[in-house]
């Protein structure tokens, strides 16, 4: 069995919030041709996306010719929408939410949901989980910071709290990085570089800040791998053990409830990956349906002979089903 833990979709059609705050920042569609369109954000073109970014029966056949049993399903990172009015943006979450749901359901068989919350306002983000549980959704995807702010800041804390409360999946995903102005080169740099480093800050942040402390028990997903977080976790004990105990527990004791997706694109990365954080706390990823995912899936996950049976029925599937809070029945 396969499951991707790392997928993206993006509805066919956004209610129209132009009369809203933020104006015509609200995502968009404009459609090109009966299986394509364009993501449009502040009157500019952000992304093309294909009908399997929407459509179940499209999807579907793609994840059989490509032997994907079953997909998680979160927005497109760029529909968290930070940077908008709080309020209107959990409307806007609650109709992305109500998509991914709907999706869902016609396929529950073969897809689970993750939603979005309005994260710049934590407390709204809160109430905003029961909403999601009813949906039958399984979980949040947030981004790795939200206007700038690590997610280990104080002010995002009584989020986690509820979602440790309510035994919710949460999947990090990076989106907007912070020091983009570094990234000498072409613009795709931002994910290229920035995604990557994302996705350290934000799990390395979430020890640090103290939120893991306070919530020992929330489950995280990081995507790409978690980026280099393993090797930032290394610094991190040393540091612990020769410098100064700047936190309560050693910070690898934070981690229990930390998995990694496998989306690295290099065999020897995913190796490095299991040697740090080990086979069950590795789950499979592709970035499906974009441009830049991992295709075939499992591509470079097939290329580590050495994993056991066992081993690589973790990665493949068993893994997720526990981050989900699912067991394999």
């Amino acid at each position: 069995m396969l499951i991707d833990a790392h997928t993206h979709i993006v509805p066919e059609k956004f209610p129209d919030f132009s009369r809203r705050k933020n104006g015509i920042r609200w995502p968009q569609m404009d459609p090109v041709d009966a299986c394509s369109a364009r993501v449009m954000i502040s009157g500019k073109n952000f992304r093309t996306v294909r009908d399997n970014s929407w459509s179940v029966q499209r999807r579907t056949e793609e994840m059989d010719t490509e032997g994907v049993h079953r997909q998680v399903l979160s927005p497109m990172p760029k529909l968290y929408s930070y940077d908008c009015h709080a309020p209107d943006a959990l409307d806007f979450c609650r109709y992305v939410n109500e998509s991914i749901a709907n999706m869902v359901q016609a396929q529950p068989d073969r897809f689970f949901g993750l939603g979005i919350v309005p994260l710049q306002d934590a407390d709204l983000a809160a109430r905003a989980i029961e909403e999601i549980c009813a949906l039958g959704l399984r979980g949040v995807e947030i981004g790795t910071n939200v206007n700038g702010r690590s997610l280990g800041e104080p002010e995002f804390l009584p989020f986690f709290k509820e979602a440790s409360r309510q035994k919710i999946a949460i999947f990090v995903h990076a989106q907007d990085p912070t020091n983009s102005e570094r990234f000498t080169g072409a613009h795709l740099l931002e994910n290229l570089i920035g995604f990557p480093q994302e996705n350290t800050l934000a799990a390395a942040t979430l020890i640090t800040g103290g939120t893991m402390e306070h919530c020992p028990h929330a489950r995280f997903l990081f995507s790409h791998g978690g980026g280099g977080f393993n090797t930032v976790l290394a610094r991190l004990e040393q540091g612990y053990d020769t410098m100064e105990q700047f936190l309560p527990q050693r910070p690898r004791q934070y981690i229990s409830n930390f998995f990694f997706d496998s989306l690295q694109y290099d065999a020897g990365a995913i190796r490095h990956l299991l040697a740090s954080f080990g086979s069950h706390r590795v789950v499979l990823g592709t970035d499906y349906p974009f441009a830049i995912r991992e295709q075939p899936p499992g591509k470079y996950l097939n290329e580590l002979q050495e994993l056991s049976k066992a081993e690589r029925e973790r990665v493949q599937y068993k893994n997720c089903l526990e981050f989900l809070g699912l067991s394999e029945n």
